[in-house]
């Protein structure tokens, strides 16, 4: 109930204070560019600060390991943990995503909270094959 109330009183602000980028086509292009950015902070974290680095090499797995042990065979790739003034921009720039998420919700009269809720039921019962 109160993860509800938490979408639907972010959907509504951010109806509230969507104002000069309304259109379909300016919110599409919003939520790009702050995906975008998302992706930026975390190359500056890598090649401006350092905080954490990418250490990336071919995924590998026994051969007879099970599909749903892959997890435990698989790496992020990711070395280190985000400094404290990373991990604020990091935190910034998804919430803006997250803002045009809720926008382009709005727009389709889409529940953001429904959506979570049948992405969540959807990994929970079919697991690691959800996104095979």
């Amino acid at each position: 109930m109160h993860d509800n109330k938490c979408c639907l009183d972010f959907q509504s602000i951010a109806d509230e204070y969507l104002i000069r980028h309304r259109s379909i086509l300016d919110v599409l292009t919003k939520y790009q560019e702050t995906s975008a950015r998302v992706n930026r902070a975390i190359a500056k974290a890598v090649t401006g600060c350092g905080c954490i680095q990418v250490s990336a090499v071919r995924q590998s797995a026994p051969e007879d390991a099970a599909y749903s042990d892959l997890k435990d065979h698989m790496s992020s790739h990711l070395v280190g943990e985000t400094c404290p003034q990373c991990r604020e921009v990091i935190a910034n720039e998804l919430g803006h995503s997250l803002f045009y998420l809720a926008a382009l919700c709005n727009l389709t009269g889409v529940s953001l909270h429904e959506v979570m809720q049948q992405e969540y039921n959807n990994v929970k019962t079919l697991g690691v094959f959800h996104l095979t």
